[in-house]
């Protein structure tokens, strides 16, 4: 619904925003560009079997993955807007075949919603781009197009939970990043409280056992995965939820955005998507691999 009212352009739907939660630490590079580095080895993916969960987040396996690194944060609109206006739209290098073809088939310019005067739209009307939020209405092919240019990658689903969940010291995974209880607004951005997402950083106590922020919440993050059913899977409550999906060209998201509610927003929660849609509320992680 939210997606809906931000697209239709409502200029008389105000809604109330409250402040962020905490400032960003301003000793931190929080553009999205700073690494940090998982451990290469076995861990666990996949919801328990306890408990609420949709029918594709299960069953729960262990899998062994090589090391890699992995965004601290999602990428933001500064971070954005020099990859923008140093030809990101421009460098045919940087874009798949299919997602060259889209944006020169759409004339993609800039993510969804910016102006080119340095605006963008959000629930209620125009507002200046702000640098220290993550980017937005970014599609797949955007995403993978942005990771090229910097020399990585979008992570694979399995290693963006890896970096949610798994504690290296007690070998196992994390009900939610930061620990076993559930959290609040000092942890996520969740439930429409900001009507937005918010700055980059100021959700310290969310961070993950790696130190990664913003696991859930602000915005849906793009991996390189491709939807299709775990090992095992059982279609549950109906085979139509989420099979009939699986096979095609949709990409996951993880994480959960600003207008996810708290109650599915779980590092095991798998969203999806055609590559080229724009209008879900999605940013991006990057990642590399370690040779």
């Amino acid at each position: 619904m939210l997606q809906t009212i931000e697209l239709a352009r409502l200029d008389d739907y105000r809604p109330a925003r409250r402040a962020t939660i905490a400032a960003p630490d301003a000793r931190a590079s929080n553009d999205g560009l700073e690494l940090v580095t998982v451990d290469g080895g076995g861990c666990e993916i996949g919801a328990a079997a306890g408990g609420f969960a949709y029918d594709n987040e299960r069953p729960r396996r262990s899998v062994q993955l090589p090391s890699f690194q992995i965004g601290r944060t999602p990428v933001t609109n500064a971070t954005w807007l020099r990859f923008a206006e140093g030809g990101g739209y421009q460098r045919r290098e940087w874009w798949s075949r299919e997602g060259w073809a889209w944006k020169e088939d759409e004339d993609i310019t800039r993510p969804a919603g910016w102006t080119g005067d340095g605006r963008e739209w959000r629930i209620g009307g125009y507002e200046a781009l702000d640098p220290s939020k993550p980017v937005i209405h970014v599609s797949w092919f955007e995403a993978d197009a942005f990771a090229r240019a910097h020399d990585a990658r979008l992570p694979s689903e399995l290693e963006w939970e890896k970096a949610a969940t798994w504690d290296q010291q007690t070998r196992t995974p994390r009900r939610w990043p930061w620990g076993a209880l559930p959290g609040d607004a000092r942890h996520a951005n969740l439930d429409r409280d900001s009507f937005g997402a918010e700055p980059v950083g100021g959700h310290a106590l969310g961070r993950s056992a790696y130190g990664c922020e913003s696991m859930l919440g602000d915005v849906w993050e793009w991996t390189s995965s491709r939807f299709d059913g775990y090992p095992g899977f059982v279609a549950y409550p109906y085979r139509e939820y989420s099979e009939v999906f699986f096979g095609g060209d949709y990409r996951v998201l993880r994480g959960g955005s600003w207008a996810t509610s708290a109650r599915v927003a779980t590092p095991t929660f798998r969203n999806w998507d055609h590559p080229q849609r724009r209008q879900i509320f999605a940013g991006l992680r990057i990642a590399r691999s370690l040779r």
